[in-house]
């Protein structure tokens, strides 16, 4: 046995990564799995304390050592949520407070290789989601050469709910966005410990879709962000435009609101309200992102305007059909004259407007500009937002995607929001639901070549792939993925013109 370790060092093989998947990080020792590909997982990484008791609704708390080997095997629980979206396939056993777990899949067989990193938000309306999702598995991607990380925060009312008794007590002076500062703490677990794990701390690209492409802008705009990452890719959402965060002072009175509808007179009976017990009582209430005065000090428009946001190159986008027509006509049928009532009724004020940038003149027209209409409403108007900001404010590329294919099972006429997920991460096999075909697995194939180099690089372009201009460059600058990829020329910029244009009224 000696023998094998003396070899092992000679040809630069850590024995502990050739035998047992250990690590070493800076709270103690960590055991994970070889996986048949080869790839090893570790799963269940503790980032920080155990948000619960007199922990809730405070910012993450940094992690205590342990002693001996801590088994990597097996998922930590989702944070705390509903049943709300049933394409969510969670491999996690169960929900918990104690939710502040990573997982980490790495191709490194030394430990030393110093590779790209990338580091997932899950999606979910700050509601739902789990870095457990079969969709955003990162074996794919650790087999392209890049250490995959997907990473929990709090939801709810557990991760973003604000009160001004939490700003008093708060070293701080805020509250709210615990969620972000989740993500935050993780971030910087991953500038700590990833070279233990084979990866680069100064090559570190975060990614995230709807609720985790609004957390990348958000950690984009934070000032706390600065040196924790190098690139960012946004997959429909942000939180700019008509997704901007919700002002502190009014975010504490939906807090206090709240608070009053518990039967709990202090914070620390609010505290022993049992993780069940508040979830239900909260219901349908809403808790976001806010701009707190510390992870978010202004309107993110002033940070991107000013510049003041993070310098790294962006990749971003959003799908062809983020929600159906009926987001604008309802269940009605889609006809001229019911379009031309429906914007009527949407925009009073401003319906001439909307149909001279959403024009349709005949009935075979209105499902695609009442799709476009109603996915600019919900989601791409925002995600149009950063890519337009950061290309003029920002020094680094920016490249703006629109991706096509249609997924098998669509009724939509485009590809649905979050549907570019398993495609872009190679997760394609994992997803049983749909009988996926040779042109699905061509479309996945290029998205994921594309997130891979821009990973590595900061530059999607790469061998055998249609070259994708960056959006200064003055070519076409939108490129449309599918299974045949194309640039096309931006067509959107009547449509978004006039969405500022309302947005700034509001």
């Amino acid at each position: 046995m000696k023998n094998i370790f003396l070899l092992l060092l000679m040809i630069g093989i850590s024995p502990a990564f050739a035998q047992n998947p250990q690590v070493k990080t800076a709270n103690g020792l960590l055991e994970g799995v070889t996986e048949a590909s080869g790839i090893r997982s570790y799963k269940g990484i503790p980032f920080a304390q155990p948000p619960v008791g007199d922990l809730r609704w405070k910012a993450p708390q940094p992690l205590q050592n342990w002693m001996g080997v801590r088994k990597a095997d097996k998922f930590g629980p989702q944070a705390m949520q509903r049943f709300i979206f049933s394409d969510m396939l969670f491999r996690s056993n169960g929900k918990s407070e104690d939710c502040l777990y990573l997982n980490v899949w790495t191709p490194a067989k030394k430990g030393n290789e110093k590779l790209p990193v990338l580091v997932y938000f899950y999606g979910g309306g700050f509601v739902a989601g789990d870095g457990s999702e079969l969709r955003y598995d990162g074996e794919s991607m650790a087999q392209k050469g890049i250490v995959s990380i997907t990473v929990n925060y709090r939801l709810g009312v557990f991760g973003f709910m604000a009160h001004p008794e939490l700003t008093a007590e708060s070293p701080n002076h805020a509250s709210g966005n615990y969620g972000l500062l989740d993500q935050h703490a993780a971030l910087e677990w991953v500038k700590k410990n990833i070279a233990a794990f084979g990866g680069d701390p100064s090559k570190v690209t975060i990614a995230g879709e709807s609720a985790g492409s609004m957390s990348v802008s958000a950690q984009m705009a934070s000032p706390l962000s600065k040196g924790l990452f190098s690139g960012a890719i946004c997959q429909s959402g942000a939180i700019l435009g008509n997704l901007t965060p919700t002002p502190h002072e009014q975010a504490e009175q939906m807090g206090v609101k709240f608070a009053t509808t518990t039967g709990a007179t202090t914070l620390a009976d609010l505290r022993k309200i049992p993780a069940d017990k508040l979830l239900e009582l909260s219901g349908n209430a809403r808790f976001a992102h806010i701009i707190d005065g510390y992870f978010l000090t202004e309107k993110p428009e002033a940070t991107f305007a000013a510049g003041r946001q993070m310098n790294v190159p962006l990749l971003a986008g959003w799908t062809s059909a983020e929600v159906g027509y009926q987001g604008v006509l309802g269940m009605h049928p889609p006809t001229l004259a019911i379009y031309k009532d429906a914007i009527q009724t949407l925009y009073p004020d401003n319906a001439a407007k909307i149909l001279e940038a959403y024009p349709a003149a005949t009935d075979s027209e209105v499902k695609q500009v009442a799709t476009q209409l109603a996915s600019d409403r919900f989601i791409a108007y925002s995600t149009w937002k950063i890519v337009d900001m950061h290309s003029k404010s920002g020094k680094k590329n920016v490249y703006r995607y629109l991706f096509s294919q249609k997924r098998p099972d669509t009724t939509l006429i485009g590809a649905p929001h979050a549907s570019d997920i398993e495609y872009s991460l190679g997760n394609l096999p994992l997803i049983k639901a749909f009988k996926w075909t040779p042109a699905d697995y061509k479309a996945s194939q290029i998205t994921q070549d594309y997130f891979a180099n821009f990973i590595k690089t900061g530059n999607p372009n790469g061998k055998g792939l249609p070259v994708w201009n960056e959006v200064k460059s003055g070519k076409p600058p939108v490129q449309v993925l599918a299974a045949e990829t194309v640039a096309k020329p931006d067509d959107t910029a009547k449509r978004y013109a006039l969405m500022d244009e309302l947005t700034v009224k509001k």
